[in-house]
């Protein structure tokens, strides 16, 4: 059974091919002809025009959730209310808000905001910038994602990671403390150039652009760039006044034990102390999640505690250095501030896009884990153009990188909140804030924002990852290994670019070197599968069965065709060894074959022919309806005869054992 060509309008009817006598090679029984099932005929799909390909697989691409359905039969005004639902997606629910849901987003956003505001401050000095920027990026960009994210429960604001990366990136070229006001506009217009790339990412539905930073890299990375920043803090718990602005594990320490004779005693009792109790506070709070708000509560009471110690005993902790005099009042317009000058244009587009990445694949990350956990979706191009529109208005308002924090979205979620407006008391409680409490923030010592940065970020070391990592998949710790050292040896960019490296090569070995797998049959069945992945699976007399899992692109064909020839080679070697049948037919299964090109035809083409003067006739089983049509434009299926194509193993078995008993 072959091509089902009675149907066709266009009269395609291959003619049959001559049958040659080879070897077999086995040691199954050929199935009988009372035992085979009726046959099923391999179809073309559909005919479709140019066009229609293109709009079709268009749509595939960029529209893989057709997120146009819900328009589908709807009228006029209900058109318009489910286009504010979908721009705005803060009307989905804001009808049905009531107190009981007010009540739930007050406690959690109000036990949020004495995360953030601590957090805030201590990772805009991670980030080489003034603390007070870590409070003003605590306020605007969650008023703006309550608006037009989908999570309910993602925490908007600085985080570790993007704070390390743009800090290590900016001070390379601009010294913070020599030019602080370049650096500053340097600072807001990396956002901007992150929230632009963000917005268009989501805007043409380019999303899949981030999952080239795949699981495996983004573990070692977080780790490398936590332990990069826990060091790194050393400087704030030792009182190290001159310490090195490099990001390297090697220079890092080296510069913590050549300034020994900086080390202040009071500095270290405190730091240490105050860290003792922030990770004390962390560990309940993982052993009994109820207690959640232990952890969450824990940084701001450090601030305080620490704040009241260094106020009363001033003059006896004079060598305890402090944050000093932050400026009262709303975030001050920073749209004037952004620096397009040519000389720094790159550095900024650079340090935008990579902290772009990192800060869009954290909170696309962090939503949807938390929206697993209630049963609902987050878009993720939705997301995209939140965050990026965040990040554009942030940085007209004196903001820097932000996203969803994983430790602020867990308090958040542990806390009950029921929707974003969590993200509004935050706000809130972060104005307030700004308007009247900035005073009391002077005697905050700097190594108190060292303890909670080390705390914080101690979390992205998942060890245990990397142990399955290991355990699972040897290619994906070698790219999860590779980050991690990257990123402490070598520097945080480039640690990322060698992650993306790996895992591009990753994804390229497995094109170029595709699963090449000799089948055989699992007797009493009809079912064919690997013969080295079972061992009851039998040869079948005078074939060879292979199966392709891959396409069949321009990069695999030669792989292929040497490929398929060595298999050829030691079946023979084997069939001359135990005495079996002379190899008469090569089967091809296609099932996992998804797409061809040309190269691949070609292949295709050029390995029947090189069979055909073997005197062995290749099969080809239930191509992809891709695939199917591409052959049967190029006319190479034509030369395959009525017996070149079939739609299983055990139809092309039995189909052409009959044949060859027919001859006889």
């Amino acid at each position: 059974m072959g091509v089902n060509s009675s149907d066709r309008p266009d009269g395609y009817r291959p003619e049959p091919t001559k049958q040659a006598a080879v070897a077999p090679a086995a040691a199954t029984p050929i199935p009988s002809p009372d035992q085979e099932q009726r046959h099923h005929d391999v179809c073309l799909p559909p005919h479709m025009t140019t066009l229609q390909k293109l709009k079709k697989r268009l749509a595939e691409v960029f529209f893989p959730d057709d997120p146009l359905h819900r328009f589908k039969n709807q009228t006029g005004p209900r058109k318009l209310l489910l286009g504010l639902q979908f721009v705005f997606p803060v009307f989905q629910w804001a009808s049905e808000y009531d107190l009981a849901l007010l009540r739930s987003d007050a406690v959690s956003g109000l036990t949020i905001a004495s995360l953030a505001i601590p957090q805030g401050i201590s990772y805009a000095k991670l980030a080489n910038l003034p603390p007070i920027v870590g409070l003003y990026s605590s306020f605007v960009p969650p008023l703006i994602y309550a608006l037009l994210g989908s999570s309910k429960h993602l925490a908007v604001g600085p985080v570790s990671i993007a704070s390390l990366v743009m800090g290590s990136m900016l001070s390379e070229e601009i010294s913070p403390t020599h030019d602080p006001i370049l650096y500053l506009k340097l600072a807001f217009t990396s956002t901007f150039f992150a929230g632009l790339f963000q917005a268009s990412l989501g805007l043409l539905r380019l999303g899949f652009i981030i999952d080239f930073l795949s699981k495996a890299t983004l573990v070692g990375f977080t780790a490398g760039a936590a332990i990069i920043v826990s060091l790194q803090q050393l400087k704030g718990l030792l009182g190290i006044v001159h310490f090195t602005g490099k990001m390297q594990f090697v220079p890092v320490m080296y510069s913590v034990f050549h300034q020994r004779d900086e080390w202040k005693w009071q500095t270290i009792v405190m730091g240490f102390s105050f860290l003792l109790f922030l990770l004390t506070a962390r560990h309940i709070s993982m052993k009994r999640p109820k207690l959640f708000w232990v952890s969450a509560a824990a940084p701001l009471t450090s601030v305080m505690i620490s704040t009241i110690l260094v106020f009363c005993l001033k003059t006896k902790l004079h060598g305890v250095s402090v944050i000093g005099h932050l400026p009262k009042g709303l975030n001050p317009p920073s749209a004037n501030m952004l620096n397009f000058s040519a000389s720094y244009l790159g550095l900024a587009i650079k340090t935008g896009i990579i902290t772009g990445i990192l800060s869009l694949t954290e909170g696309i990350a962090v939503g949807r884990t938390f929206a697993a956990m209630k049963n609902y979706q987050v878009d993720g191009n939705k997301e995209m153009m939140a965050i990026g529109l965040m990040n554009i208005a942030g940085s007209c308002s004196s903001c820097y990188v932000t996203t969803g924090s994983f430790s602020r979205s867990a308090v958040n979620y542990n806390a009950g909140a029921r929707t974003a407006v969590s993200n509004i008391i935050m706000a809130a409680a972060v104005l307030v804030t700004l308007l009247f409490l900035m005073p009391l923030f002077y005697y905050t010592p700097n190594v108190i924002l060292a303890a909670i940065i080390i705390t914080a970020v101690i979390g992205l070391i998942d060890y245990q990852a990397a142990v399955r990592l290991w355990k699972v998949d040897k290619l994906d710790f070698m790219a999860c290994l590779c980050s991690f050292l990257g990123v402490l040896f070598i520097s945080v960019p480039l640690g990322l670019a060698i992650a993306v490296g790996v895992s591009i090569f990753k994804v390229l070995l497995h094109v170029t070197r595709p699963n090449t797998l000799v089948m055989g049959n699992l007797p009493g069945t009809q079912v064919y599968q690997n013969i080295r992945r079972y061992r009851q699976a039998l040869r079948v007399p005078s074939f060879l069965i292979l199966a392709v899992e891959s396409p069949i692109y321009f990069a695999n064909c030669t792989y292929l065709q040497e490929r398929v020839m060595r298999c050829i080679r030691e079946e023979e070697e084997w069939i001359q060894e135990n005495g079996g049948s002379m190899l008469k037919c090569i089967i091809l299964d296609m099932t996992a074959v998804t797409a061809i090109d040309t190269s691949g035809i070609e292949f295709v083409s050029e390995l029947r022919k090189t069979l055909e003067k073997r005197s062995i006739q290749l099969v080809l089983v239930n191509p992809a309806g891709s695939v199917m049509e591409k052959l049967h434009q190029s006319e190479v299926l034509e030369a395959f005869g009525v017996n070149g194509v079939y739609l299983t193993v055990s139809d092309a078995v039995s189909d052409i054992s009959a044949l060859w008993k027919s001859e006889a």
